[in-house]
């Protein structure tokens, strides 16, 4: 088990508002996350942190790929002088 010297601090950045799913748009947390911070144990909030990471990674994917369907579905450019 390791000690920690310093506290493991909440990954809140202060947007505050949650997508269709229920989880922060600023943090990746859920609701029982952010709620229960306070009473998690530091192996409880770094596992949280894990998941936010992922989450977030996630979602940064899931932009690009439809960032990318867009530009597929509306085919080629058509040349402006030809």
């Amino acid at each position: 088990m390791q000690l920690e010297l310093f506290e493991i601090k909440s990954p809140c950045i202060g947007v505050c508002q949650t997508n269709r799913k229920g989880f922060c748009l600023g943090c990746a947390r859920s609701r029982a996350e952010r709620q229960q911070w306070l009473r998690f144990s530091d192996q409880e909030k770094r596992v949280v942190i894990r998941f936010c990471k992922e989450r977030l990674r996630r979602a940064r994917l899931s932009k690009v790929n439809s960032l990318e369907d867009i530009d597929d579905s509306q085919g080629s450019q058509q040349d402006l002088f030809g």
